[in-house]
């Protein structure tokens, strides 16, 4: 059987490309070989930034979080059942291993959020 854990660092650079599309107009705050994280602007009301989201390696997958699809869970309308096969919880996707289509999907999805924040002036 092969040790899946082998592939979490492949799987977490290819989830980790997705966002780094996105640190020149986010804000950085983990970029290590285990957590990458992204905030957006600052929430006057809140006196916080804006979590947008994050890559992580856990002990038995590479999470992909995406605050915007929590705020706004329409923007989840139209994903593929194979990604949403993924989901855990309301913003959260595991992968042991990752397919390119899955990737396009999950790249789809953090553009059309990513797009989200702009126009709801959260960045």
């Amino acid at each position: 059987m092969i040790n899946q854990r082998n592939d979490f660092p492949e799987t977490f650079n290819s989830l980790k490309s997705i966002l780094k599309k996105y640190e020149n107009s986010l804000r950085v705050i983990a970029d290590k070989n285990d957590n990458f994280s992204l905030n957006a602007g600052f929430d006057d009301k809140r006196k916080a930034d804006i979590y947008f989201g994050a890559v992580q390696i856990k002990k038995n997958y590479v999470s992909y979080h995406l605050m915007p699809i929590y705020i706004n869970p329409k923007l989840l309308d139209g994903i593929s059942s194979e990604l949403k096969k993924k989901m855990q919880g309301k913003s959260c996707f595991n992968f042991k291993v990752i397919d390119k289509s899955l990737l396009a999907d999950l790249s789809e999805l953090t553009k059309k959020s990513f797009e989200f924040y702009k126009k709801n002036k959260m960045l």
